[in-house]
């Protein structure tokens, strides 16, 4: 949802007035900073009327001490200043903290659904590049705007006092700034939201890039990847260079105008000062307060530069805190407890497109304790099962129950803290192997984690290592193989004692010998629990209560090993295709 620039800033301001007394704070260094700054003019022009200019003759005296006030309210303008500085820096690394942290909260509320969708790449462009841009622009942009406003004020009034109808000058150049001012920047906004897009697709290709290294040199796609990060990169820069270029007008055009009112100044100022209505001092302090009142001008000309990229990436910002949420429980949900892990599946239909279908009057029943195995195709709505389960997605139609409990009826919280997961896609963090596989029970002792581990054949290698059970693994688990992570994912959901079970190819990555091994074990340990295991490798499902063989969203034939090859069907097919 495209939002306006005014709800935009609005929505930031709402941040920045969560540190309400540490902004009037910075507005009185603020105000006392510029106030001090803005007093140089006039003592600098009393300093220079402490010169006789016909006679040659200079009261020092006088000249010492204007100039030593100037000093000193230099001096102390400089350290407000700087104590500004620090203020904002810190409120901004506040808020920014505030703003990832309400990113991260809403991301872990939206379903998987939005991350099915959205590439990784582009939502950690948006946690850390977006935020910084914010971030650079809160610390120092908005205060430079309110010290802006300040100075052209203040220099208004004191150039009004001086001599009012040389002010005249700026009833022409003033307008003519904030019209050239707001023709750009009505221009380039749009042009700041592309750049900010354009940037977040560009690290999402150097995401996936990056993370698929080993297939990318495997298929010898060197050369077609940079041909298309050239494009991409190309398409990224020109949205930049074009935000860049559109805005580089302001500075130059604002500037022109700034030196047509100084020269107009100087002109009238030398005219008035010849008829005797000013003196060489107010001369020098009008023309150093219109260059207080002008510079003022040309640097918020600037600084809208920045503020459309920050207004920008606050946009995208916004938009994955406005996501919708995962829809919440039901008022009268329950708690799903003493679970016996009897589920039903009655005429499901299901699919992620209003306009297709995967799933089809799909019926199933597990039993507790039972061992049911999903085989078929690829596409045939396997893995879309698993979702329906963990209820990652809501069905369309028929109903899914557990212990005879509609699951819509039941917290998702507790729904799926009844099953355990190991997915073909092994997922382990920065951390030490006891804390990886200890991750669904923080509170397991070390003999239960090491126990765990030895029924999934990985203690021995835990042992063989430096650290043993506190060895750190890197990055995505980089330095330990395929197997050994899959090994790991089969520990942590050993250790958790869940009633029921799902298992999506979680035996792909190791060896047959290993597999037979994990197998065996892993009956033995769920002995009494419902599982549901998807697999394409048959040899691992023999043994399966009730293997339910799905083709096209429908299953098409069910029952035990031997009779489903008795049968000579679908799964008969699948088997000698294997075997043969």
């Amino acid at each position: 949802m495209k939002q306006s620039k005014s709800r935009t800033v609005l929505r930031l301001m709402k941040y920045m007035m969560n540190h309400a007394w540490g902004l009037l704070l910075a507005v009185c260094l603020t105000v006392g900073s510029n106030m001090f700054a803005l007093l140089g003019p006039k003592l600098s022009g009393k300093a220079i009327d402490a010169i006789e200019p016909g006679a040659g003759l200079v009261n020092f005296q006088t000249v010492y001490r204007f100039a030593m006030l100037m000093a000193v309210f230099f001096v102390a303008s400089a350290v407000m200043d700087y104590a500004l500085n620090v203020l904002m820096i810190t409120i901004s690394r506040k808020i920014t903290y505030r703003m990832r942290r309400d990113i991260f909260n809403r991301l872990a509320d939206m379903p998987v659904g939005y991350f099915d969708t959205h590439a990784t790449g582009d939502i950690i462009s948006r946690i850390s590049y977006d935020t910084d841009t914010i971030n650079a622009s809160l610390s120092t942009d908005v205060v430079q705007i309110f010290a802006s406003v300040i100075t052209i004020v203040v220099s208004l009034a004191e150039m009004l006092s001086i001599q009012a109808s040389l002010v005249a000058v700026f009833l022409i150049t003033v307008p003519l700034s904030v019209i050239i001012t707001r023709i750009i920047t009505k221009k380039t906004h749009a042009l700041f939201r592309l750049r900010s897009r354009k940037l977040g697709e560009l690290n999402g290709f150097v995401e996936e890039m990056i993370s698929g290294q080993k297939t990318l040199k495997a298929y010898n796609q060197e050369d077609n990847t940079l041909d298309e990060l050239d494009d991409i990169n190309g398409q990224a820069v020109e949205a930049y260079y074009q935000s860049e270029y559109q805005t580089a007008m302001m500075g130059p055009s604002v500037n022109f105008i700034h030196n047509l009112s100084m020269t107009l100044v100087s002109v009238f100022g030398t005219m008035l000062h010849m008829a005797g209505k000013m003196s060489v001092g107010d001369i020098g302090a009008f023309v150093l307060y219109s260059r207080k009142f002008s510079g003022p001008i040309r640097e918020i000309a600037d600084i809208f530069n920045e503020l459309q990229s920050a207004v920008a990436a606050a946009e995208r910002v916004f938009r994955i805190i406005d996501e919708p949420l995962e829809p919440a429980d039901a008022q009268d949900a329950r708690t799903l407890t003493d679970v016996q892990g009897h589920v039903e599946l009655e005429n499901v239909d299901f699919g992620y497109l209003p306009d297709r279908t995967i799933l089809k009057n799909f019926s199933l029943e597990a039993k507790p304790g039972q061992l049911i195995a999903i085989v078929g195709p690829t596409g045939a709505g396997k893995t879309t099962l698993i979702n329906l389960l963990m209820r990652f997605y809501d069905l369309q139609e028929g109903t899914i129950r557990v212990d005879g409990k509609d699951q819509l009826t039941l917290t998702r919280s507790s729904l799926r803290l009844a099953y355990s997961m190991v997915l073909q896609d092994t997922w382990l963090f920065y951390g030490t192997i006891y804390d990886n596989i200890a991750y669904g029970r923080p509170d397991a002792t070390r003999e239960e984690v090491e126990a765990a581990a030895k029924a999934a054949h990985i203690h021995n290698f835990i042992t063989r290592l430096p650290q043993g059970y506190d060895t750190i693994l890197t990055d995505d688990a980089a330095n330990i193989s395929k197997g050994q992570k899959q090994l790991l994912t089969i520990a942590r959901a050993m250790l958790m004692d869940t009633p029921m079970l799902i298992l999506d190819e979680a035996t792909s990555n190791v060896d047959t010998r290993t597999e037979m091994v994990v197998q065996q074990a892993m009956r033995e340990l769920m002995r009494g629990k419902t599982c549901f295991v998807v697999a394409h490798r048959l040899s691992t499902i023999q043994s399966a209560d009730n293997i339910l063989v799905v083709r096209d969203g429908n299953v098409v034939e069910s029952g035990t090993h031997d009779s489903l090859m008795a049968r000579k069907g679908f799964y008969w097919e699948l088997y000698q295709a294997q075997f043969a």
